[in-house]
């Protein structure tokens, strides 16, 4: 069970069935589970059976004890498997626009990544835009990151990550920004989660325009929202604001939004935006830049 909604796979069926984790009468399994409580205690289940008459849920522990829980205070179940797709999440969509005039071509991806075990998580993401056309210069935006979550008691995680971004607009031939720090999920239920954080982090940048590199000592703040028990609409959005220790008075704000509609058959339209900000570029640099980019894709 996630994000509100319980998934049964059978053998007889060809599509899995999927029913609101909180409108359920009764559920009783006796396979291996990581049950995810609202206050952020993770448990591994053996067993998990209803209550009569009750709108609680009995999970019977490895080493025989039990836990009693009421239904909406459980945000998260997954069975415990040893193969590596059943860990996995995964969406990839595309856009493209072609137009006779200049010969114009743009290629837009928007891609996620993640993998999930017991006790922490590897996310991953990946966005471009490519435009060509003639007599023109290309124009092109990437960014990427790949982040790893500890998952701690009450809620709380360590974190680790670092995101990579080029643009023309800055003229940014590559920024690249490992950070380590603390978080906490502030809200963390069946319809959504809020999470914040914070830490230290370090920043290398070389430009396109000869001009001097850069390296800095920075520390940062971020908040993330995932709203997903609404119908069939989804937003994940995160901003993150990057004060400078060794650069007097700079400063840096990463903001990104996804907006997605879910279709049959695991695919989506998803808008999605993503726009930079630094108080303090290279001389003749922008100081910022954004991509909005619509796409249609698929998810495992």
């Amino acid at each position: 069970m996630s994000k509100g909604v319980l998934t049964i796979e059978t053998d007889y069926s060809d599509d899995d069935f999927k029913v609101k984790w909180i409108e359920i009468e009764k559920i009783i399994s006796t396979q291996d589970f990581l049950v995810t409580l609202k206050n952020g205690n993770r448990i591994k289940a053996s067993e998990i059976n209803h209550k009569e008459n009750s709108d609680e849920i009995i999970l019977k522990e490895d080493n025989f004890a039990t836990t009693v829980i009421k239904v909406d205070d459980i945000v998260f179940i997954r069975q415990i498997k040893k193969d590596f797709i059943s860990r996995l999440d995964a969406s990839l969509s595309f856009g493209f626009n072609f137009t006779k005039s200049k010969n114009l071509k743009q290629l837009t991806v928007r891609s996620t990544l993640g993998y999930t075990t017991n006790f922490w998580s590897l996310d991953g993401s990946y966005n471009s835009v490519r435009n060509n056309q003639d007599q023109s210069d290309e124009i092109h935006r990437t960014d990427a990151n790949v982040s790893f979550n500890y998952f701690l008691k009450k809620d709380r995680f360590v974190l680790f990550s670092s995101e990579f971004l080029t643009n023309n607009e800055q003229p940014l031939d590559l920024r690249l920004t490992h950070k380590a720090g603390y978080g906490k999920y502030i809200i963390h239920n069946n319809r959504m989660y809020l999470g914040t954080g914070g830490g230290i982090a370090s920043n290398n940048e070389n430009y396109f325009n000869n001009a001097d590199d850069r390296k800095s000592g920075e520390l940062f703040g971020l908040i993330e929202v995932n709203m997903f028990d609404y119908e069939n609409i989804s937003l994940l959005s995160n901003l993150t604001i990057y004060p400078s220790l060794t650069e007097k008075k700079r400063w840096r704000t990463n903001f990104k939004i996804d907006l997605k509609y879910d279709l049959l058959l695991d695919f989506f339209i998803k808008l999605g935006l993503t726009y930079n900000y630094d108080n303090k570029p290279v001389e003749g640099a922008a100081y910022d830049d954004y991509i909005l980019q619509t796409t249609f894709g698929w998810e495992l």
